[in-house]
């Protein structure tokens, strides 16, 4: 945080939030923020170049926190199936505090910016996962006859069957398929005789 600290900005932070968690991002305005937060649009301007911009340091703000969790559990002394039922957990946790509407908007923007946003992210968030799911096989607590490449091609195309109308509908929330396929995954992958 240090010098990134301002309240003005703060202020817009939790208000833009706020607002974005109720109605979703694509209906909410600059104005009606600026508005709800007391402050200037030259303001927010200062401090962000657009709602995109926002939106973005939101989503940074909650996915270092995450980041942070994975982390601990990962590095934690918990046997491997602990720590694959700590990280549903964790993903249940995230879930359920996503709002829906703002899930939506996010995973269904269109908006160019957003969508390589999407994929840098997904891309950090994949080399680590490699990573972790490497050492997990090495130490036999993964299924030695899964190719981790297929894992993460697995992963990769989550995001995009996560934005399909077909699957979204078979769903009452988008965050249900989230949890579905996050159970689907971690549970295929572990090794039959861990899992019990």
């Amino acid at each position: 945080m240090g010098a990134e600290y301002n309240p003005k900005r703060e202020q817009i932070l939790k208000t833009g939030k706020d607002l974005f968690w109720k109605f979703g991002f694509k209906r909410v305005t600059i104005e009606e923020i600026c508005k709800k937060a007391g402050v200037s649009k030259m303001t927010f301007y200062k401090f962000f170049t657009n709602k995109i911009d926002l939106v973005k340091t939101i989503m940074d703000g909650i996915l270092s926190v995450s980041l942070e969790k994975y982390k601990n559990i990962m590095s934690s002394d918990l046997p491997y199936p602990e720590k694959v039922v700590a990280l549903i957990h964790l993903k249940k946790d995230q879930i359920e505090n996503m709002s829906s509407e703002f899930f939506k908007d996010y995973v269904q923007s269109g908006d160019p910016e957003l969508i390589s946003y999407l994929e840098q992210l997904s891309g950090e968030s994949m080399q680590m996962f490699l990573d972790d799911f490497r050492k997990a096989q090495e130490n036999g607590d993964i299924r030695q006859d899964l190719k981790i490449e297929f894992i993460m091609y697995v992963m990769n195309h989550l995001i995009e069957m996560a934005q399909e109308d077909t699957l979204l509908n078979m769903y009452d929330e988008p965050q249900d398929l989230v949890m579905e396929i996050t159970n689907f995954l971690f549970y295929g992958i572990l090794n039959r005789d861990t899992h019990q």
